[in-house]
């Protein structure tokens, strides 16, 4: 009895993640403005202006609150999958850190759970080392949803954003980046490993423009956890996808996962193990206009360090020796 109650409040932990992320934002939304034309007026017309005060803060490192970071239901969250952290090496409070992650998946669940909460102790395994997860800039344009996702350590992953953080803010600052974007999320599926990285070059550039080290990460398992819907080429859902992927930075992904207390369809993720893996450093040098050659040089050494920790860690989390890593 009591073990099914912890799985079922496992269960609704991930529900609520899930609800949050999609409904969250434009729930909020619509209240407020429909406030507006209510006798309770004055609440959002008070949230709007400190909304136009505050626009910036999300882009010069926001507001983030360890005791949200640190939530209970974070741990259920973690339990549910379960999801893992495992690390190469410890990060040292002395370099800023760019971190790519891969895969993007659905929702980038492991992402969320290891950097940015404190369910596998982030900060804990690296003292002095500030986490970042870089995430669409357009969720902090979001009333209230922006303060949420800011309080749990979550930037914009914009240039002024970035730059904010690994030269505004000293050193010991890791910032994750989901490098593969709304590209590789339509790439999503169970048992595939391709990750959109070829021609995703920003993240290197930037590594070099600040002399922060690069850092690969692989959340095995990611692409396990949703089915995707994928739609034939040229349909209109497929063209819409590529619309919105375009112009504004995600694509309305097709999925299916699991009820909340049953195995029935549902939108809950696919309870399978997670695990990332974060790679050993790759040092790089300050260069304030890194030339195409460096930016080149460095980000054919990252995808090096990604494949050896690729191959370096498969087996033991859950694949085959013969699964291989596809990058497009």
């Amino acid at each position: 009895m009591e073990y099914s109650l912890r799985k079922h409040i496992q269960a609704v932990s991930v529900f609520q993640w899930v609800l949050t992320f999609l409904l969250m934002g434009i729930s909020f939304t619509i209240i407020l403005l429909y406030l507006m034309f209510t006798s309770y007026w004055l609440i959002s017309v008070t949230y709007f202006t400190w909304l136009i005060v505050d626009w910036s803060t999300p882009e010069r490192g926001g507001r983030r609150f360890q005791c949200v970071r640190r939530w209970t239901v974070w741990q259920y969250f973690r339990d549910y999958f379960p999801i893992k952290l495992v690390q190469s090496t410890p990060l040292s409070p002395d370099r800023n850190y760019v971190l790519g992650c891969h895969p993007h998946g659905i929702l980038s669940a492991a992402n969320f759970c290891n950097f940015s909460t404190e369910a596998n102790d982030i900060s804990l395994r690296n003292p002095g080392v500030k986490p970042w997860l870089g995430i669409l800039a357009g969720l902090f344009r979001l009333p209230v949803y922006r303060e949420y996702i800011m309080s749990a350590g979550m930037a914009p992953v914009s240039k002024d954003s970035l730059q904010y953080l690994l030269s505004r803010c000293g050193t010991g600052n890791a910032v994750f980046i989901v490098v593969g974007g709304a590209a590789e999320s339509l790439q999503s599926a169970p048992g595939e490993h391709i990750l959109t990285l070829s021609g995703r070059r920003g993240f290197v550039k930037l590594a070099l423009e600040h002399g922060a080290d690069l850092v690969p990460v692989y959340a095995f398992g990611e692409n396990d956890i949703f089915d995707q819907v994928r739609l034939p080429p040229d349909s209109w859902g497929w063209k819409l996808q590529l619309l919105f992927q375009k112009h504004v930075g995600f694509a309305p992904c097709l999925f299916k996962g699991r009820g909340v207390f049953s195995d029935s369809w549902g939108i809950n993720p696919f309870s399978k193990p997670l695990t990332s893996v974060v790679g050993r450093p790759i040092r790089v040098p300050h260069c304030p206009v890194p030339s195409e050659e460096e930016v080149s040089h460095y980000h054919s050494l990252y995808i090096q360090g990604l494949k050896q920790l690729f191959e370096e860690y498969k087996v033991s989390c859950g694949l085959s020796e013969n699964a291989t890593l596809q990058i497009i």
